[in-house]
C-alpha cells in the first residue's frame, strides 16, 4: 500500500508514490504540467514506465483496471490515464473505483483527467494512496505570480509585476497561453534582457475578449496614439456595428475614473480610497492611477466632454469610426 495522501485533496501535485491521481479543472495547461510532473516522479522512482491512455467516453471500466493489475513482459512500471474521467466516473463505476483505491495495484499509477469532478467517498478513499488536485483557472494576482516565475524558470528571462499585469490584461488568465507568448517575449527580448511593456504591445495583440468593447480602456491608457488605433481597429472589428456606443461609454467610463483621480489629488484626498470608490482594480488602476497628478482637473473634464460628446455624435449619425478615432487620440495626448 503506498504512503496516505495529503489530507487536502488539492493541497499539492502529483508526486511519485501516488498510485491514483485525479487532475480535475478546465484549465489544460496545468493538467498537462502536472501529468508531466507525474511522469518525471514515477520514471525517477521506478526507472523506465508504460504509458496507456483511454477514452472516458468509450472504455469500459474493466479494460482500465485490468490493464493497471496487469503486468507487462518487461514488468515495467505502468501509468494508465483516462482522458474525459468525468464520462468514466459515474453511479455505476464509482464504487468498483472506490473499491481499487482501497486496495491499489502497487506496479501501477491510475490518473483520471477531468474537465469537472464531484466529490464524494471516491475521494477520500484516494487520498489514502494519491491525491485529487484542482486545475481550475488561476485568478489575476496569482497569475501574476506565475508569470513571474515562470519567465525566470522555464525562459532564463525576466518580466516585472506591472509588465505581467500587462500581459495577462491582454490574455486572460489561460496559462497556456501566457506561456506561448512568454517563450516569444523572452526570445524577443534578448538573452539578459527582461521583458518591457514595450516589447508587450509590440508583439502580443490584444486578445483577452476582444468581442468585448471594455477593453478599450487599456490601449487608451497606453498614451500610444499609432497602438491606441490599431487596438481600438481590433475592438470594432470584433464587436461589430452594434457595439460602436458601448465602445464610447467605456470611453466615458476611463475618461470618469480619470476626473476622479485627478480631483482627489487636487483635493488632498487619500487616493487608495479614491480608488475603492472608483472600483479600480487590476493594470488598469496602476495607469489610471498614475494620472492621479499628472493630469490637471481641467484636462481631466474636458476629456469627459469630449467623450460624452463623442457618444452624442455617434447616437446622431456621425461616423462611428472616425469619431472614436479622434477620441483616441484626445486620450493619446492627454495619458503620455
Amino acid at each position: 500500500m503506498a504512503k496516505r495522501g495529503s489530507s487536502s485533496a488539492s493541497s499539492r501535485p502529483p508526486g511519485g508514490d501516488d498510485l491514483f491521481v485525479v487532475l480535475a479543472g478546465k484549465e489544460l495547461f496545468l493538467r498537462s504540467q502536472y501529468t508531466n510532473m507525474l511522469r518525471s516522479a514515477l520514471i525517477e522512482k521506478h526507472g523506465e514506465i508504460d504509458t496507456f491512455k483511454f477514452s472516458g467516453n468509450e472504455v469500459e471500466i474493466a479494460q482500465v483496471l485490468d490493464e493497471c493489475r496487469s503486468f507487462g513482459l518487461m514488468s515495467s512500471y505502468k501509468l494508465v490515464i483516462v482522458d474525459d474521467a468525468e464520462a468514466f466516473v459515474n453511479e455505476a463505476t464509482r464504487p468498483i473505483l472506490t473499491r481499487y483505491a482501497e486496495s491499489p495495484c502497487d506496479q501501477a499509477t491510475l490518473l483520471l483527467r477531468a474537465n469537472t469532478w464531484r466529490p464524494g467517498n471516491l475521494d477520500k478513499a484516494i487520498v489514502k494512496c494519491g491525491v485529487v488536485t484542482k486545475c481550475d483557472q488561476v485568478e489575476e494576482p496569482m497569475a501574476i505570480k506565475w508569470t513571474q516565475a515562470r519567465a525566470q524558470r522555464a525562459y532564463e528571462s525576466s518580466i516585472g509585476q506591472r509588465e505581467s499585469a500587462m500581459l495577462i490584461e491582454r490574455l486572460g488568465v489561460d496559462l497556456g497561453k501566457i506561456d506561448a507568448e512568454l517563450g516569444k517575449l523572452a526570445t524577443g527580448a534578448g538573452v539578459g534582457n527582461p521583458i518591457s511593456a514595450e516589447l508587450i504591445m509590440e508583439m502580443v495583440p490584444l486578445t483577452r475578449e476582444a468581442d468585448n468593447p471594455w477593453v478599450i480602456q487599456e490601449p487608451l491608457l497606453s498614451g500610444n496614439p499609432q497602438y491606441t488605433l490599431e487596438q481600438l481597429r481590433i475592438v470594432l472589428e470584433n464587436t461589430g456595428k452594434s457595439n460602436f456606443v458601448p465602445v464610447s461609454y467605456a470611453c466615458i467610463d476611463l475618461a470618469r475614473k480619470i476626473v476622479g483621480v485627478s480631483e482627489g489629488a487636487a483635493n488632498g484626498e487619500n487616493l487608495n480610497t479614491v480608488a475603492k470608490e472608483l472600483k479600480l482594480w487590476g493594470q488598469s488602476r496602476d495607469a489610471i492611477m498614475r494620472l492621479a497628478r499628472k493630469v490637471p482637473p481641467s484636462t481631466a473634464r474636458a476629456l469627459l466632454d469630449a467623450s460624452v460628446r463623442a457618444d452624442m455624435d455617434i447616437k446622431r449619425s456621425a461616423d462611428p469610426v472616425r469619431t472614436l478615432e479622434v477620441l483616441a487620440l484626445r486620450f493619446a495626448a492627454v495619458v503620455r
